[in-house]
């Protein structure tokens, strides 16, 4: 595959390409490779109606095959670019492999233009998995970063395509505005954008932490984790890789999968309690441990926990993680202390929305499996309503009973899972099926008293009622500022 992907580095003018899906990253992909010169063609299931705004911000340059995946486009493209939502092992796509035609996705396609494209250097990714605080540690990477005078391209699963950004920085050359000199690319990367990767390596890459997720694309856990772990696949003893020393499942690659390669990345932790080569927290102050790499003295704390402004032990865990990646990029610690102390978090991630009445609303319609509502739980230590449903991902609800039974004092169900969760969960605590999000929150709002929390947490997808997670939160905050 890597002779044939190669002609991509080399010549991508007049390669014919076939990009599936018309998401973000089809769309980032398509406008990219049409504006370098490529024969672009883009297929998708969904009709054009339900596309037409994606369609129309398409070049014009890219011809469409929409409603269907036209087998036409699969027969003889010299590459085919599939968006992450996209299942590689669809039938067009099976067979298009069985012809030796190559199939890559965007983050491989952007890995590849960016090498090519900067002969002068090699440009390093910086890049991060996990189940759960992904595009939080990599925004607070990025402005790290930026804040220690690093000009970096920033992208990937957070929202915003690599290839879109690539493409925006091109224009901005031929506008003939000047080209700043890139440092890093730092990319959010899922499980789902490293099932098609080929030469992707980044030079520093963390895991953050892997709980079950995505069950109703993986037929197994394993299937699941041996995605993720290919974010280290290429990665050699020149490179490094940040793992969760706290995490289990994490702490079983690397025993199983790390210790048995000849050639490996230098490995960096991070920790809550153990003494590792990282940054460590004990009694509520960070260190950071890694005198091979870093200038910081590992006896001497560099922030106090309260310190840092977003909150939460996961959100200490992704401060940790951004920590440990800034630094072995040589940013300076200034700028870490500077951005931790600042960073506000992001949309839909643990959002304070408003108090009323004494009762604090909390957005995390980001929390869409259970690990990730069983963590935003963790953190308080007051009553939570919680306000959680939607479609189900095949989660296993029954692992949230003893964080609810601890933390939450009514459930408030919506959506296609509310049933399925009710006969679950329903036992440990007050429990009430809504049918909509206004339901919910006013529920909420009648059964919370002073001092509580309002948490809308759903551990599932969203898609059975809004349009994606951020509609979802969008809606949630729009009605709790309307009460």
């Amino acid at each position: 595959m890597t002779m044939v992907i190669s002609r991509l580095q080399k010549e991508i003018r007049g390669t014919k390409v076939t990009v599936v899906g018309l998401g973000r990253s089809g769309l980032g992909a398509a406008n990219l490779l049409a504006g370098m010169g490529a024969d672009v063609t883009v297929t998708d299931m969904q009709s054009y109606d339900k596309l037409s705004d994606s369609a129309a911000k398409l070049s014009p340059l890219v011809k469409r095959a929409l409603g269907s995946n036209d087998a036409d486009c699969f027969h003889n493209p010299d590459v085919i670019i599939i968006s992450p939502g996209v299942s590689p092992n669809i039938e067009p796509l099976a067979k298009a492999a069985a012809r030796k035609i190559p199939v890559i996705g965007e983050l491989e396609l952007s890995y590849q233009v960016i090498q090519s494209h900067q002969k002068a250097q090699h440009i390093p990714f910086l890049s991060v998995t996990g189940t759960n605080g992904k595009s939080t540690t990599t925004t607070l990477l990025n402005h790290m970063l930026a804040k220690g005078g690093f000009a970096t391209l920033f992208g990937g699963n957070i929202g915003n395509a690599l290839t879109e950004e690539i493409l925006r920085t091109m224009k901005s050359g031929e506008a003939g505005e000047e080209r700043q000199k890139l440092h890093y690319v730092v990319a959010e990367v899922s499980s789902f954008q490293l099932e098609t990767i080929d030469q992707f390596k980044p030079h520093i890459a963390a895991i953050l932490n892997i709980t079950p997720d995505h069950m109703d694309r993986y037929q197994s856990m394993s299937e699941y984790v041996n995605a993720k772990t290919r974010i280290f696949e290429n990665q050699n003893q020149k490179d490094f890789l940040v793992l969760n020393a706290d995490d289990p499942v994490v702490n079983e690659i690397k025993n199983r999968q790390l210790n048995l390669r000849r050639k490996k990345p230098k490995i960096i932790y991070f920790s809550r309690g153990k003494k590792v080569t990282g940054i460590i927290c004990a009694g509520g102050k960070l260190y950071c441990a890694m005198p091979e790499h870093t200038d910081c003295d590992p006896q001497t704390p560099f922030i106090a926990e309260n310190e840092i402004k977003i909150k939460g032990a996961h959100n200490l865990e992704n401060a940790m993680a951004a920590t440990a990646m800034a630094l072995l990029a040589r940013c300076p610690l200034k700028a870490v202390i500077e951005s931790l102390k600042e960073f506000e978090g992001l949309e839909h991630r643990m959002e304070f929305v408003r108090e009323l009445e004494g009762v604090t609303y909390i957005n995390d319609s980001k929390g869409t499996n259970v690990s990730a509502v069983a963590r935003s739980l963790e953190g308080f230590q007051v009553p939570v309503i919680l306000i959680a449903g939607g479609r189900d991902k095949d989660g296993a609800f029954s692992l949230l009973k003893g964080i609810i039974a601890q933390k939450v004092k009514g459930l408030i169900l919506m959506g296609e899972a509310s049933r399925k969760m009710k006969a679950v969960l329903g036992d440990v605590t007050a429990t009430i099926l809504v049918e909509s999000i206004e339901e919910a929150i006013t529920a909420a709002h009648t059964m919370a008293e002073t001092g509580d929390v309002v948490l809308l947490s759903p551990a599932c997808a969203s898609f059975d009622m809004f349009k994606d997670f951020e509609d979802r939160g969008r809606q949630f905050k729009n009605k709790v500022m309307a009460l």
